[in-house]
Formats: structure tokens, C-alpha cells, sequence
């Protein structure tokens, strides 16, 4: 009787364990979620709006999606603090791949910039070239909006400055302004001081607050807008939800994900277009 009473407890100390367990597994396994570190347009066109419910849907994964600039989603993925990074600057892309924090890039999607300023375009910059836009901004210091904020939209905005010829950190003057801020606050100062601003095609469309805005400056080929996404290196980043992050990876570049990345429109216009199969974007 001694020995038995002893034991009893023993073997319910084992199952109570074992049931404690699985109800962690459990818990484990219904935890299908990721963080993406992503930039601003694609969240503020609204396409994550549109493809995270079909992600769901289709995968059971939810995805949380941190909005920042390029420069910042890179490098919350270098903190280990997402799963997947999908952003629009190559060069600071493959960086992250050759640093060894990206397991792999894959394109995406593209579309493209376009610069913005008030409808009676006082600078007279209107056209689709836009090297000698820039030069007439800054030749006539027209007021300008930078976002300032290492974005894609950002990095692009600087180098279009450095091909017409113009060093913005020498020659910028009261007429510029970089506000470190995402997309959608460079367009509200805009409007609300009737300045020009690069913007990404996607953003524009989904903003409501034009005021007396609009497109200036499109077509240039200088103006392609390409999107990429990586999964973070779980050789440096344990806690990377490696398989989950490679099915929304996986399930972007697929013919159904591309599909309706192109399906996407905003009052019939399409934003973003498909191109995983371009080997080169």
C-alpha cells in the first residue's frame, strides 16, 4: 500500500506533463502567422488589403505586416524582428542578400514612379522626361517634398537627382524638404503647399487627398518601380519562421498569387504588375 501510494502521484505528475505538452504543440501548430517587413505603398495602395485575406484563406497563414521604409524594413529583418522583407530597392536588396541576412531574392511585381505637383505645373515641367524636370525644379527652387526616410521611393528620388547632374546635399536649399516620413504624409504636405513630390504610382492612385495634385511627370524608363521579396536567413535568425515564410513566398510567385496581384485595380486601374518569371528584375 505504501509503495503504491507513492507512485500514484509519480504517474499522475507524468500524464499531467505529457497532457500539458501537447496542449502546447497544439497551440504551436495553430500558430500560422509571420511578420513581413514591407514598405509603405504596399500597404498604403491598399494591396495588402486586398491579398491577406486570399493569403488566409488559401494558406491559413496571417500574416502581420510591418509598414516602414525600404532602408527600415531591412533592417528590422537584420534584428531578426520579421520573417520576410518584400520591398522596392534592388540595390539595397542584394546587400542584404550579400551580408548574409536574405535566404534568396525572388521579383515580384513592378510599376512605376511618377512626380507630382500642382495642376498648373508652375515650374512648366510637364512631359515624360524626368532628368530635365528635376533641373527645372531646382534651377527655378520650386518647392519639393522628399520623404527623407530611406525608403525605395526615397533611395530611387536621390539617384534620379545624382543621374541629372545635381548633388541634393550641396545644392538643396529652403525649396526642399525632407520630412522623414512615409508616402502618404509626403503627399499630404504636398498638397497642402502645392509642392512636387516623386511618389510611386500605387500611393497616388489610392490617395485621396490630391487637393490641386496631379501626375506631372510619367513614362520616363528611369521611373520602373521593381519589388522583391526574400525570406530572412534562419541561419542567423532562429526564430524566422522559415517554412511559413517560404509558402507566402512561394504562393506570391505562383501563378494564382501573381494573378491577383495583376487582378488588383483602383477605380479600374491596375497598380502593381506580375513579373516572378523575369529572371532579371
Amino acid at each position: 500500500m505504501f509503495r503504491r501510494s507513492m507512485k500514484m502521484p509519480a504517474i499522475g505528475g507524468l500524464i499531467a506533463a505529457a497532457l500539458l505538452l501537447c496542449v502546447q504543440t497544439a497551440a504551436q501548430g495553430q500558430d500560422k502567422s509571420i511578420v513581413v517587413a514591407s514598405t509603405t505603398s504596399t500597404q498604403d495602395s491598399g494591396l495588402f488589403g486586398y491579398l491577406l485575406p486570399i493569403v488566409k484563406q488559401r494558406l491559413g497563414i496571417t500574416v502581420k505586416v510591418l509598414a516602414q521604409g525600404t532602408g527600415q524594413a531591412l533592417d528590422t529583418a537584420r534584428r531578426g524582428d520579421a520573417d520576410v522583407v518584400f520591398v522596392h530597392a534592388k540595390s539595397a536588396e542584394m546587400k542584404f542578400l550579400a551580408e548574409g541576412q536574405g535566404v534568396k531574392r525572388y521579383p515580384v511585381m513592378y510599376n512605376d514612379f511618377v512626380l507630382i505637383g500642382p495642376k498648373g505645373d508652375p515650374a512648366g515641367v510637364k512631359g515624360n522626361e524626368i532628368v530635365p524636370a528635376l533641373k527645372t525644379l531646382k534651377a527655378k527652387a520650386m518647392p519639393f517634398i522628399s520623404r527623407g526616410d530611406r525608403s525605395g521611393t526615397n533611395i530611387a528620388e536621390l539617384a534620379l537627382w545624382k543621374v541629372a547632374g545635381i548633388d541634393i546635399d550641396h545644392d538643396k536649399g529652403r525649396w526642399y524638404k525632407a520630412i522623414g516620413q512615409g508616402m502618404g504624409a509626403a503627399l499630404n504636405m504636398a498638397s497642402a503647399s502645392n509642392a512636387y513630390v516623386l511618389s510611386d504610382r500605387g500611393t497616388w492612385l489610392a490617395f485621396k487627398n490630391r487637393g490641386d495634385l496631379a501626375i506631372l511627370v510619367e513614362g520616363d524608363k528611369r521611373l520602373f518601380n521593381q519589388y522583391g521579396v526574400m525570406l530572412v536567413n534562419p541561419a542567423k535568425h532562429p526564430d524566422v519562421k522559415q517554412d511559413l515564410g517560404q509558402q507566402f513566398i512561394d504562393w506570391l510567385i505562383s501563378p494564382e498569387g501573381q494573378r491577383a496581384i495583376a487582378d488588383y485595380r483602383i477605380n479600374g486601374q491596375q497598380l502593381f504588375y506580375p513579373n516572378a518569371d523575369d529572371p532579371n528584375a
